[in-house]
């Protein structure tokens, strides 16, 4: 039988045009039905099911260890939750600018806005991932220890949002919002963050210095902690929340803040001797690499999760007892820092940021000096120059309005590589000039210098945009982490890989919750990897030395000077086997003239050269080393 629509259809005097525009019409019209009704049943079956843990049970299940462990598996050290860190604030004892400072900085339209951001929703929806996250978001991240950027998470992130919205008042989902968030150190809510950075009990005497600086460690505080990353980079991120409550009416542009640098105490575990110095830096760079994989302390110990890191105990060990040794009989107030790699893999093997306070050296940036040399090589090879190549050597130029003199110390025959081993600056910085600057910050990019570190840009001037003349003597700060990772893409042919500490993330139950993926590509090309290896063999041949052992090595020493003084503030040893590289840095706290125990001017030659030699001696009596690619035969540089 036929229905009587169906009889209606197939009348003879119905044109064909209106019968398959009807079938159209009823198409649309179920297809409509489908994607209006299918969503609101999904979100009304999720708003039924799902539901947001109050802030007490959040805080009741963060008393758990997370620990770290080598790569082999052996303990490395553990996170301990500290007493009394996690008291709970109600609203009415926030203070107000603590609570302006975090709104005007995390989400501006707090007061307003249903819960979400629309943009953020929107955006994941298009691509699956990401989306911004207002304070309301934030806390049921927090709360559900879920911070996967995927579709799934965001659809059940706009459910609860909009129910907690519903069922609770703005200062209830504040307060249990700022009690659950980290603030680093260990501290879960403003009372113990306070606490931890200010020695101060929390209440309306708080300033606006301490609440814009308490404010802006929320987003990231294994980074903006100035113990882990420096005054100079925590000063800016406090600028950007002053910044911010100046835009947004809530401070006077007149009103006289400063960074509180000066107030801010070193972390209590450090002072209370549960860890060591470099135990502390390992510590706080492992949690900020897992903060940027959407893993944050709260997560990690919500899940009960054991971190495996990369590093090695045997080199681990090396690199500490080695600076160690070595800094014994120098001047007070040098400092050290070393960083080793696997140059086929990217994998952090050592990491060592000094052991004479919260600062981390390694993880800090340094001038590079010469040591950025084998960058501006690279540039120039890939720009058709040959290392035999005669070059000019002038004493005299002027690069980007800048005047530099240095002596001729390369011979009227000069190239690159007799540049590289008398260690002339002249014809480097005449290189430079002819390939220009962006040239130069392009290959070491290359290589894998960072474009930014924690937001700043890397290789510029303050302006983060012009790239100055510096490039050419490398008076741009980089970090050891970086530099070593740069000099282990010619370590392995060419090759780039990104330097890493974490390899994997286990749950309670020992299921791998996250693994660290990165393949190795070539770095100077975008073909089969020939023009990435002959620039890679080619700079490694200008480095050839020997381990004490006599085994081959690549090895640059560099310094950079004190202003326009004689004398260096910043010394290098960088170099590398084909199964490692390292990268040692020595200096001081603030940019002086140094000198060492002998009374000589401070040269990569002498202390990092010797941290170096003595690390790789150490590492190599593992097993033979293969032979470095590129290059004559090996050449000691003898001392200055």
């Amino acid at each position: 039988m036929t229905s009587p629509t169906d009889e209606a259809d197939q009348k003879p005097d119905t044109p064909p045009r209106r019968r398959r525009w009807r079938r159209v019409r009823r198409i649309a019209c179920r297809t409509a039905g489908v994607l209006v009704g299918g969503p609101l049943i999904a979100f009304w079956i999720a708003y039924l099911v799902l539901d947001v843990r109050s802030p007490r049970d959040v805080l009741a299940g963060l008393d758990k260890t997370v620990v770290l462990q080598y790569a082999d598996g052996s303990p490395l050290l553990k996170v301990v939750p500290a007493d009394g860190d996690r008291t709970f604030v109600p609203y009415a004892q926030i203070p107000a600018k603590l609570r302006d400072a975090i709104i005007a900085t995390e989400d501006p339209t707090f007061w307003d806005n249903q819960g979400f951001d629309p943009t953020g929703i929107g955006r994941a929806f298009v691509t699956g991932v990401g989306g911004g996250s207002g304070i309301t978001q934030q806390y049921i991240k927090k709360s559900t220890g879920d911070d996967d950027a995927t579709l799934g998470r965001k659809f059940a992130e706009l459910v609860l949002a909009t129910k907690i919205t519903q069922e609770q008042s703005k200062e209830q989902i504040f307060e249990s919002y700022v009690n659950i968030i980290s603030f680093g150190r260990g501290t879960f809510g403003p009372a113990a963050a306070m606490h931890a950075y200010f020695g101060k009990n929390l209440d309306d005497s708080i300033t606006w210095s301490e609440a814009a600086f308490l404010a802006g460690m929320i987003q990231s505080p294994s980074v903006h902690d100035p113990a882990a990353s420096g005054d100079a980079h925590a000063a800016r991120r406090w600028q950007y929340v002053r910044d911010k409550l100046v835009s947004r009416g809530y401070v006077k542009n007149d009103e006289q803040l400063a960074y509180p640098g000066a107030e801010i105490q070193p972390p209590s575990e450090t002072r209370a001797g549960r860890l060591t110095y470099d135990e502390f830096h390992v510590k706080q760079a492992v949690l900020a690499e897992l903060d940027r994989e959407g893993f944050p302390l709260g997560r990690l110990q919500q899940g009960d999760m054991t971190v495996e890191t990369t590093l090695d105990r045997g080199l681990q060990d090396a690199a500490k007892r080695t600076l160690r040794d070595r800094l014994a009989g120098e001047p007070k107030e040098f400092r050290g820092a070393m960083v080793a790699i696997d140059p086929k893999t990217g994998a952090v093997r050592a990491y060592q940021g000094g052991d004479q306070g919260v600062r981390d050296y390694a993880g800090t940036p340094h001038a590079a000096g010469t040591a950025f040399h084998p960058f501006t090589l690279a540039a120039a090879l890939r720009h058709g120059y040959g290392t035999d190549q005669l070059i000019s050597s002038p004493v005299n130029q002027r690069f980007l309005g800048e005047d530099f003199t240095y002596p001729d110390v390369c011979g009227p025959k000069c190239t690159p590589r007799t540049a590289m081993r008398v260690h002339a600056d002249g014809p480097f910085v005449a290189l430079a000039k002819k390939l220009g600057p962006d040239a130069l910050s392009e290959t070491a990019r290359q290589a894998g210098i960072p474009e930014t570190v924690d937001g700043t840009p890397t290789m510029r001037e303050k302006d983060g945009f012009l790239i100055g003349a510096g490039i050419a003597v490398g008076r741009y700060p980089l970090r050891p982490l970086d530099v070593a990772g740069a000099y282990a893409t010619f370590a392995a042919d060419g090759r780039r890989t990104t330097p890493h500490l974490v390899s994997r993330v286990r749950d309670e139950s020992g299921a791998v919750v996250w693994e660290h993926t990165d393949a190795a590509r070539p770095a100077f090309d975008d073909g089969d990897g020939d023009a990435s290896r002959r620039i890679a063999r080619d700079v490694t041949g200008t480095l050839a030395t020997s381990l004490p052992d006599g085994r081959a090595a690549a090895l640059r020493t560099g310094e950079a000077g004190h202003g326009s003084s004689p004398g260096n503030q910043d010394a290098w040893a960088v170099g590398y086997t084909p199964e490692l590289v390292a990268a040692v840095w020595i200096g001081s706290d603030d940019e002086r003239r140094l000198k060492d125990a002998t009374g000589a001017e401070l040269t990569g030659d002498a202390v990092p050269a010797d941290v170096w030699r003595g690390f790789m001696t150490a590492a190599s009596a593992s097993g033979p080393a293969r032979p470095v690619a590129g290059g004559p035969p090996p050449v000691v540089r003898p001392p200055r």
